[in-house]
Parts: structure tokens; sequence; C-alpha cells
């Protein structure tokens, strides 16, 4: 979206008159700022939203909007035309695919790093905030073994098994991803600040709340829904019989994701919760492996994109450049508009009409293979190609 229309957008969506559900909705019918201008009352109740709410959308079509909205999303815009962030709207060609299945999928996305990973295979790992020693240990090794399987962690910067799981992506050169229950402008909790940070760098930092937003108790169950809506399974570590981690679990179960839960000693109460869930019929797995084996959807997407897992460490151009002969057609597209200057996904995406879940699988196969390179958001030839 352009500055006017994200501005339009926000109006509509950080006025809280409309819930996720709603939103979607609305979206679907109008898939444009234009078409939502042009929706009539008729249309409007015709598509089940609440009459009630008739008369706050009307304004909103009018350009009428309260002053706390205004000031709401004037900050946002502020906060999104900084270096390396970004507001990705439900419907943008960069909007992760996979999320955008749920139901109650958020209105937009406030990113802090590089978007493009937010469409890529994930696989979330969550759990206590007070786990074991053992449990912080599993946390970093999944990860780590994980990553080195080309996919992204998912989890939510929470201390503990969050916390480790991130972690162990970065040490091991891999892609993280952090959800947050708060705004980017007010990470939370403070003491992952610099962990933020690093993830930034590194991988990605996302809310679907305003910048500024400080972290109330309600919006972590909120978040969770986009933890395990991003991700093709979630992997729970530890968990008391009451946790968070459960409802993420639950919600990953609702969306049709995988479960997995690490069993532990029957004597540490921190086991609890995820014996409840392979009760339930999570499955137990004890070593990475087994999550791969039993990821058919991440093993289908790898075949029909042609990416193959990689056995050790990998890095963005650590293997060795796949002969250009050898490309895919796609990757070949794409690779034809890059060069040593810097180009952006939406240029791209612009100049090979291609979809964005057409491309960015090629593009990660080009950055995988050593041809290219991700700077700054944008795709430049790599010297290694």
């Amino acid at each position: 979206m352009q500055i006017p229309e994200l501005r339009r957008w926000l109006q509509l969506t950080l006025a809280y008159k409309l819930n996720a559900v709603r939103l979607k909705q609305l979206r679907t019918l109008a898939p444009t700022i234009d078409a939502l201008l042009a929706i009539t009352h008729t249309t409007f109740c015709d598509s089940l939203m609440p009459a009630e709410v008739w008369p706050f959308f009307s304004a909103w079509q009018e350009g009428t909007v309260d002053a706390a909205t205004a000031e709401l999303v004037e900050a946002s815009i502020e906060w999104a035309s900084a270096s390396g962030h970004s507001v990705i709207a439900f419907g943008d060609s960069r909007y992760p695919p996979l999320l955008a299945t749920c139901n109650d999928a958020p209105p937009q996305l406030f990113v802090w790093g590089n978007p493009v990973l937010l469409s890529l295979p994930q696989i979330a790992i969550v759990g206590s905030r007070k786990p074991s020693a053992d449990g912080r240990r599993h946390a970093r090794r999944f990860a780590a073994a994980l990553t080195e399987r080309g996919y992204q962690i998912t989890s939510g910067l929470a201390l503990g098994i969050d916390t480790e799981s991130h972690q162990g992506a970065l040490e091991n050169a891999g892609k993280t991803i952090a959800v947050l229950g708060s705004g980017l402008a007010s990470i939370y909790p403070k003491s992952n600040v610099a962990l933020a940070a690093s993830i930034a760098q590194q991988g990605a930092v996302v809310s679907e709340f305003p910048p500024h937003t400080i972290a109330e108790a309600w919006h972590f169950p909120e978040r969770n829904r986009i933890i395990s809506g991003l991700s093709h399974g979630v992997v729970v570590v530890e968990a008391a019989e009451q946790s968070g981690s459960l409802i993420t679990a639950r919600l990953a179960a609702e969306q049709g994701r995988e479960v997995f839960a690490i069993p532990g000693s029957i004597n540490n109460p921190l086991a609890r919760g995820c014996h409840r869930l392979i009760r339930q019929g999570a499955k137990l797995v004890e070593s990475p492996d087994e999550i791969i084996e039993e990821m058919p959807a991440l093993l289908a997407w790898e075949r029909d994109h042609n990416v193959q897992p990689v056995a050790g460490r990998q890095t963005p151009g650590a293997s060795e450049a796949v002969p250009r002969s050898q490309l895919p057609s796609m990757a070949k597209a794409a690779l034809a508009h890059i060069g040593y200057d810097p180009v952006s996904l939406e240029s791209l995406l612009f100049h090979t009409g291609a979809a964005a879940e057409q491309l960015l699988p090629a593009l990660t196969q080009l950055e995988l293979g050593g041809l290219i390179e991700l700077q700054d958001q944008a795709y430049v030839l790599s010297a290694r190609g």
C-alpha cells in the first residue's frame, strides 16, 4: 500500500469497531480501499456485518475519524517510515499466505526486520517462562537443528523457552521470528530488547498492535494465534497444566497445524502440560528429526518449490552456487531482474508478474544457492554467484 491507502486502512482497523474476523470479511468482500469506499449500506448488511457498525463505517467512508484514532494512525505511519520498518495489510502480496488462511487473521502486521521471511516455512517453539535446565537445552537444540534444515523458528520473545529458542536459532546462523504482545516501539519484556534487535537483524519482529502499544495481559492470548498461524507446526517444550503455551497448542490444532510435545519426568510439574497434550493427541517427539518426518505440509512445500533441506549449518550463500542453467523458470525470471544495485521484493513482483507465493520460494532457492543476497530488505547479486 502507498501511504494514503495505508492511512485509510489504519483509520478503519485501529478504531477497534470491527474485530479481526469482520475486517477480514470486509477485505475479502472489497479487496482495495476504493472498493471499500464504494460499499453501500445494502451490501454491508447483506455481508452479515453488524447493523450497529454501519454508522461508524459510513463515517469512515466520508473521511470522519476521531482524534484519538487519527493520532494513533499518524504515529504508526511515522514508525513505519523508518528504515527496517514496514506494515503489511491483509491482502498485501507480502502478507503471509499461511496466516491468511486463519479466520481471525490480523488486519495488518507491523514488522521490524525482513517481512519476506513471514511467508517462508516456520516451526514454532514455545514453553514455560521458568523452564528447567533440561527445557532450556531442549529448546536450543531443537531450534538449532530445525534451522539447519532451513526452517524459520517462530516464538514469542518471552523469557524462558521463547528466549532459548530464538537464541538457539541465532547462534546457528538461522532465521527466527518473534511475535510480540506489545507494540514494536514498546518491546516486552524489557530485558529482551537487545535480543529483539538481534532478531530484527537476522529475522523479523512482528506485532498486530500499533507500535507504541504497551503490553497488556489480554494481548498474549491474542498474539498466540499469530505464532501458531504463521507456523506449519508448534513444538511445546515445557508447560505447566495452566499455561499460555497450551493456548498456543490449542489454537494450532484448531488452525489445522501439527502439534508436538516433548515428554519429561513425571516428577517435573513443567512436564504435565506436555503430557496432557500427548494424551489429547499431540505427537510425542524426542528429537528434531521426528518433527521433520511428521511434517508432510513442509515436505510437500519443499518438493513443490524444488528446495532441498540442508544437512549441515546453513547460511545464505554457504553452499556452492547452483548452475544457472539448472534453475527452475521462476528462479531464472527473478534472477534476470537482480543486479548489483538493490532491488525490492515489490519491484520483483512487478517485473516478473508473479504472485508472492510463486516468487518467494524462488528467491529463497537463489539465496540458499549463493546466487543472490538479501541486504536491508532488498536483493543483490552475490559475489559468490
